[in-house]
């Protein structure tokens, strides 16, 4: 398609989308009595206007039913989580028992670890690429001191090239090659937070299991976002926030995968909880755990019920729309939203850099060279609701349920007008 600059071709852009409706489906903020243009469903999605009536019918249950509602409301809480399995499974590429929803998400991967990373003195070492989200960082350094090693010794960070942005695959599997039969761990963020870079998690999940590693990967950025087929693939486990491109609300409920194979074994190392023990016999309170056959056998406490109501409304949402519509609107839109940024950057003579690979989600990373924050403070004043990462780059996320056409060609004038004015 040859996209043209123009709010006619934009708007007939919209006329044709066939997610155009959805964009009502959302509550928007507003800046000086207008909504924004939001690019920040990275860090958090907006919400959907049908959160606000699950969430009432919870509060409405606990008033009128009080600890009865675990058993009587209309949507049981003691089983509620198992309403968000289904459509997660369609959103994640998985079996229903391969997924559960529980805690947040550096707790899940502090607990995922416990099963999944076991060193021993000789496969000791975890590979994580270089400058990875700081929570994850931060877990990696304190799992391996647990164990008794030094964070310089036991994590291999994969960097870029000399020059580049992002990371070539080629590299990460010849990292894993190389550290070989001492490597226990390969923890990838599925997708890069700051550039936006999809990774190839099918290759590198194949490279991790044939030197003997297991592989896990931080589907924050990811879920909800590209395609993923978890079991496919292979992987040991994985785990994502809800609150990104989910929209289920600030800090809320995490998911988590755990392949097939690792199932229905009591002698897995595993941190363990009374719900996490058979459903059937939960409320008998044996001393012994007696674990689900499900990757419910990792949860530990009851699910936080007011926590997962938005999450399943968002999830209703997931499962009208499908993600194959939602990756077709996001290519497109993303496409549109290059194409604006590199129109701008001509007729004001600017130097953008789009710093996100051709293998991206719905994020563009645009180093602004010589601008400084001054943009990205003009762009907030004036309703682009954008997102500010050092040195000097902005993130632009068009989720594809709400973000519109128009949007990225009324972002692109806001734009222009900022630069002229500084």
């Amino acid at each position: 398609m040859e996209f043209k600059n123009t709010l006619a071709f934009a708007q007939d852009l919209d006329k044709k989308d066939t997610l155009g409706k959805y964009r009502n489906a959302f509550t928007f903020p507003k800046v000086n009595s207008k909504e924004v243009i939001y690019f920040t469903g990275n860090s958090l999605g907006l919400q959907p206007k049908r959160s606000r009536e699950f969430v009432d019918e919870i509060m409405t249950d606990w008033a009128e039913l009080g600890v009865e509602g675990h058993f009587y409301a209309d949507k049981p809480w003691w089983d509620y989580h198992e309403r968000l399995i289904k459509p997660l499974c369609k959103v994640v590429g998985a079996f229903p028992e391969e997924v559960t929803v529980m805690n947040t998400l550096s707790i899940n991967l502090h607990l995922l670890m416990v099963s999944f990373y076991t060193p021993s003195p000789k496969r000791f070492k975890i590979i994580c690429e270089e400058k990875a989200f700081p929570s994850d960082q931060y877990m990696l350094q304190s799992q391996v001191r647990f164990h008794g090693f030094k964070a310089e010794d036991a994590i291999v960070e994969v960097k870029k090239r000399e020059g580049e942005h992002f990371w070539r695959t080629e590299d990460i599997i010849a990292k894993i090659e190389e550290v070989g039969d001492e490597l226990a761990l390969v923890l990838i963020g599925g997708v890069n937070y700051y550039n936006g870079q999809v990774m190839d998690m099918g290759a590198i999940t194949k490279a991790g299991k044939v030197v003997g590693a297991n592989v896990g990967w931080d589907l924050a950025h990811a879920v909800g976002n590209v395609e993923l087929k978890l079991h496919d693939w292979n992987a040991d486990f994985a785990a994502w926030c809800s609150y990104k491109y989910m929209n289920s609300g600030p800090g809320n409920a995490s998911g988590v995968f755990i392949h097939k194979r690792h199932l229905n074994k009591k002698d897995i190392p595993r941190f363990e909880g009374w719900w996490g023990t058979k459903k059937e016999e939960r409320f008998l309170m044996k001393p012994e755990f007696d674990p689900m056959e499900t990757a419910d056998a990792w949860q530990i406490s009851n699910p936080p019920i007011l926590s997962m109501a938005p999450y399943l409304a968002s999830l209703e949402l997931f499962e009208e729309v499908g993600m194959d519509a939602l990756i077709e609107k996001r290519n497109r839109i993303t496409a549109y939203l290059e194409f604006i940024l590199k129109e701008i950057d001509n007729e004001v003579d600017s130097s953008f850099e789009i710093i996100t690979p051709k293998d991206r989600g719905c994020q563009l990373s645009v180093f602004l060279h010589g601008e400084g924050k001054g943009i990205f403070n003009y762009l907030m004043d004036n309703g682009v609701i954008t997102d500010w990462r050092e040195q000097n780059v902005i993130r632009l996320a068009p989720a594809p349920f709400y973000c519109s056409y128009v949007d990225m060609y009324q972002f692109g004038q806001i734009l222009k007008e900022g630069i002229l004015k500084k």
